[in-house]
């Protein structure tokens, strides 16, 4: 089949014009280089450019040398990944979904007057040469005869123009995780042996899966292993350098006082490939060898899951700090993330810092004290205590301490209904006991804390009780539940550093690890390099923001990341005439009124028209009388346009407000903390949030009111959604549903203003099960469709006159390994809902996945300089990284678009999964940075894409929607279908329903 590879990059265009992407066809790869974009990005002239080698061309555009190569493969899946110039049609010849090659960013070009959405400098043709990592392969490096770095080079890009880097400043910056290249020494006749493993019966928890390996090394490692030490998973994967001498085999171990048997039984299953590793890294496999990156991962951490308490992909322990107290018994603990990852560089070992909570190794009376702050033996427990003791210690292991010399290890599975005076059983058939007899009798200990309950381990039939004066918590046990507000502060405290000092750390833990004397590193022939990996950076330029010609400003070009309202006014103030307050604070009434008069001062001086006078007299009440207060204003003054709540002084009740408000009484809210300091920035901040959530928009990018002023977005009515999905906090049942937000954007072309529609689903479901569905009317009989995207299609559609012609969609929440479940469900559903609006209507879709949950870090090059740093020290916002540290063929990149604060900025990762739109990298990362300062909430540019925020807003208040409900109020309850695992559909509440009045407007801000 005839594939379309990517070609090469066109040259310059004159005058400062960009001149073309490369764009060809070819079989195999082969590829000739494209023209030029038109005006303004170039002069349009569309000459074909010379044919490359395999993946490679060459492009000759008019305006100027077309002298670096575009890199690609061969086409994917029957795509077509050409870039012809906006505006873009479908994409021809699709068959089913495939992963977009990384297209060709083209190069820096001089400064031009307008300072927003100039094409960026490229960051294959850096200002600065790329300063490869010690131990770095060389140009052209590879597997010589079974022998070599697996860290394999691109021919280097040839140096930049001398005009180039004054808008576009270049900086070096550390990628910290990616911080060490890794080579494998081992050749083809040297190769690795994977292997499955089955351990029966298996056992209970996964570290004694551990165990049972290691005692099958000591007793048949020697013999039938022949001397070959494996890396294992811990789970049912285990990997060799070299083959056994057997492709399957059962070994018979006991283990434990009670010698329980175990079989284990080794089998033959497949030989990681490092040649094909090797094939992929030069571009001549499309099919990542993640078999091969997960044997040599496993044997990476081998030592460390030996040594250290391991949680997912994270090493903890005290040798890299004492914990540090959070309170409720509770420590944190110190420790590193590792992962080996496939990069441009070649495999890259990624490595970070972090910490987690623990609980203390402390007596449980201790813990108790700490959590529920009960110190008195005979102060009974109340069912409130009790059930948050319950919740607290399920799962965990506690050792007895009354026996002397002795030490027995149990489970808590649950605590006793009843004190522990009242407990009692039959003792060998004997005569019924109680707790506090038996342990006189048996231990001549006399238990003191008897008004209390007993701890309870084994099952309901067979209990074995456990007081708790008697029982001490096993040191390197995980909190796996939420956290309270001060146990997270305390936790950013202790761990919260600056960038120069988190370098540090990353560096210092990776000397202590010492990689070169890794005894499992040393088996698989595994190098390691000490160095951080420099890679180039790019600062993306700030656009220029629009706000009102009444103001004395009517623009701003923001400075590090940052703006004010100061002589500005907001592009469109909304209006309010109708409003009232209600507090629930202990805040005298004359001060309720004064932050209401200052509030309304400063909406009106920033451009709202907001009525000076409430329609009803301000109210105090109670805050255990909520519920009729909101109702008794809303039979007041039924035609509220806004509330404005003053907060109880003690937290907890702002989602019981919040679900009252939207889904039943229908009042759009603005909530009030009364312990904040009252300043002049706290009210232009809530000002900013009820601006558009009463309709308004608070500022809009400048070049929305020029034509075709946003590439890819203006030329035609283009919708931009965002999406994300909430889970349960862990440790909460089956029952409990995730919940998804969709927002998408109303006002092309200024994409500023968003609606956001929320659904529940099935427990722990990533893929958005509501985005489309069809069904019957039960009384016409006729079918009928819906869904969230859908319906968001329908009120863009009303609100603008116009069908959106491109769809941008920004989904969050997703992780590598639910790339194309998610891919292959969503955009299924996207399209059906398209088609069932109107016969052939199929607009282009480009799916962008945004994740911020990673370990990756940029560190300045040289720390304290102020034209690499911001006042934080972090890097400056706009930097971008698109190679080096990002996926070998795929198209991704990392933008840091925020000021750093506090600590170290984290990056955001938008990884393009499938893209009809074709949008080149520039394209992309200037629409997604600029996106970035429309935020509604502060005059700060936000580290994650303003649609992706949104959705995980609405997500997170709709679940206060679903947490206040009473599951016995009569909510329905309905089947989460294929979202239930292993047969049974999981039943889930229902949502209620968001009033359509609040559903208009941005009310999740």
């Amino acid at each position: 089949m005839a594939s379309r590879g990517r070609g090469g990059r066109g040259g310059q265009g004159s005058g400062g014009g960009r001149g073309g992407e490369g764009r060809g066809r070819g079989i195999g790869g082969r590829v000739g280089g494209g023209g030029g974009y038109p005006p303004p990005y170039g002069r349009g002239d569309e000459t074909g450019g010379r044919g490359g080698g395999l993946g490679r061309g060459r492009g000759i555009g008019i305006g100027g040398c077309g002298d670096e190569g575009g890199r690609g493969p061969g086409g994917r899946g029957g795509v077509s990944y050409q870039q012809p110039p906006p505006p873009i049609g479908n994409v021809e010849g699709s068959v089913g979904v495939a992963i977009p090659a990384r297209p060709a960013a083209p190069r820096p070009l001089a400064p031009v007057a307008a300072p927003a959405f100039p094409a960026a400098a490229s960051s294959s043709a850096p200002a600065q040469a790329l300063r490869a990592p010690a131990g770095a392969a060389g140009p052209g490096a590879a597997l010589a005869a079974g022998m070599g770095r697996l860290a394999v080079a691109d021919d280097p890009a040839p140096p930049a123009p001398a005009a180039v880097s004054v808008i576009e400043q270049m900086s070096t910056a550390c990628a910290c995780p990616t911080c060490c290249l890794v080579g494998v020494r081992r050749g083809v006749t040297g190769h690795m042996s994977s292997c499955s493993v089955l351990i029966n019966p298996e056992p209970k928890a996964r570290r004694i899966n551990r165990v049972i390996l290691s005692e099958l090394l000591k007793v048949h490692g020697a013999t039938s292993l022949a001397h070959k030490i494996p890396a294992y998973d811990g789970s049912k994967s285990l990997y060799t350098a070299g083959e056994l001498p057997f492709k399957s085999m059962e070994f018979v171990l006991k283990l434990g006082r009670r010698e329980i048997e175990y079989k284990v039984t080794i089998r033959y299953a497949a030989r990681p490939n490092l040649y094909h590793l090797q094939q992929f890294l030069e571009g001549q496999q499309r099919d990542a060898p993640y078999d091969t990156i997960q044997a040599l991962d496993v044997a990476l951490r081998e030592s460390p899951s030996l040594n250290y308490v391991t949680l997912s992909r994270s090493f903890f322990s005290k040798k890299f700090g004492d914990g540090e107290d959070i309170g409720g018994g509770l420590e944190c603990w110190r420790g590193y993330y590792q992962s080996l990852r496939l990069t441009q560089m070649g495999p890259s070992l990624n490595i970070d810092t972090c910490s987690t909570s623990f609980y203390q190794s402390i007596p449980v009376v201790k813990f108790v004290a700490d959590c529920l702050r009960l110190t008195n033996p005979s102060q009974p427990f109340s069912d409130r205590d009790r059930l948050k003791l319950k919740k607290a210690l399920r799962g965990v292991r506690v050792e007895t301490t009354h026996q002397q010399g002795k030490r027995s290890i149990y489970k808590i599975t649950g605590i006793t209904p009843v004190p522990l005076a009242q407990l009692s059983f039959s003792c060998n058939e004997g005569p019924q006991l109680t707790v506090v007899q038996y342990f006189a009798q048996q231990y001549n200990y006399r238990l003191r804390y008897t008004a209390w309950p007993c701890l309870q381990s084994g099952n309901d039939s067979k209990p074995i009780y456990l007081p708790m004066e008697v029982c001490q918590i096993i040191e390197g046990q995980r909190y796996p539940r939420k956290l309270s507000d001060t146990q997270v502060a305390s936790i950013l405290k202790a761990t919260c550093k600056r960038p120069q000092e988190r370098e540090d750390s990353i560096i210092k833990m990776v000397r202590h690890n010492n990689y070169s004397a890794d005894r499992m590193a040393q088996v698989f022939g595994i190098t390691v390099a000490n160095q951080m990996a420099n890679v180039q950076a790019r600062v993306l330029p700030p656009p220029m923001l629009k706000y009102h010609e009444s103001g004395k400003e009517k623009t701003v070009a923001p400075s590090l990341g940052q703006w004010n309202m100061i002589n500005k006014k907001m592009v469109n103030g909304g209006t309010v005439r109708s409003w009232t307050c209600l507090s629930f604070s202990r805040i005298p009434l004359h001060v309720v009124d004064r932050i209401c008069e200052d509030l309304a001062q400063m909406c009106n001086s920033i451009g709202m028209d907001f009525n000076p006078r409430p329609v009803t007299e301000v109210q105090s009440d109670s805050p255990n009388h909520i519920e009729a207060a909101l109702r008794d204003v809303h039979m007041r003054a039924p035609n509220l346009q806004l509330l404005i709540v003053i907060l109880p002084d003690i937290s907890g009740h702002y989602g019981k407000i919040k679900r009252m408000c939207e889904t039943d009484l229908g009042i759009v809210s603005q909530c009030i903390n009364p312990k904040k300091n009252k300043n002049k920035q706290y009210f232009e901040n809530v000002a900013l949030k009820i601006n558009v959530k009463v309709g308004g928009r608070n500022t809009v990018l400048e070049r929305a009111f020029v034509p075709n002023g946003i590439p890819f977005v203006s030329d035609v009515p283009t919708i931009i959604l965002g999406a994300d999905v909430t889970h349960p906090t862990a440790g909460e049942d089956s029952s409990s549903a995730s919940i998804a937000a969709v927002v998408a954007s109303m006002d092309w072309p200024q994409v500023t203003t968003y609606k956001a529609l929320v659904s529940a689903q099935a427990h722990r479901e990533e893929i958005i099960q509501n985005l489309f569905w069809t069904g019957t009317d039960p009384q016409k009989g006729t079918p009928v469709n819906g869904g969230m995207i859908r319906e968001l299609l329908t009120s863009f559609y009303k609100r603008t006159g116009r069908k959106p012609q491109r769809i941008i969609f920004y989904r969050d929440g997703v992780s590598e390994g639910q790339f194309s479940h998610v891919l292959l469900h969503e955009m299924d559903a996207i399209r059906k809902a398209c088609a069932s609006m109107q016969d052939g209507y199929l607009p282009p879709v480009t799916f962008v996945v945004v994740q911020k949950r990673h370990h990756t870090r940029l560190f300045p090059e040289v720390h304290g300089r102020r034209d690499l740093t911001d006042k934080s020290g972090n890097i400056l916002p706009g930097t971008v990284v698109d190679t080096s540290i990002c996926h070998p063929s795929e198209f991704d990149f990392y933008l840091c678009s925020h000021a750093g604060i506090k600590g170290t900025s984290r990056p955001t990762h938008y990884h393009v999964l499938y893209d009809e739109n074709h949008f080149s990298a520039d394209a992309l990362q200037m629409l997604t940075n600029s996106l970035c300062y429309t935020y509604a909430r502060c005059t700060r540019a936000v580290s994650v894409v303003p649609p992706a925020y949104y959705a995980h807003l609405a997500a997170f208040r709709a679940r206060y929607y679903y947490d206040e409900q009473d599951s016995t109020d009569g909510t329905s309850v309905v089947s989460g279908g294929a979202a239930a695992a292993g047969g049974g559909p999981a039943a889930f509440r229902r949502l209620p329903q968001i009033k359509e009045n609040v559903k208009e407007v941005m009310f999740f801000c």
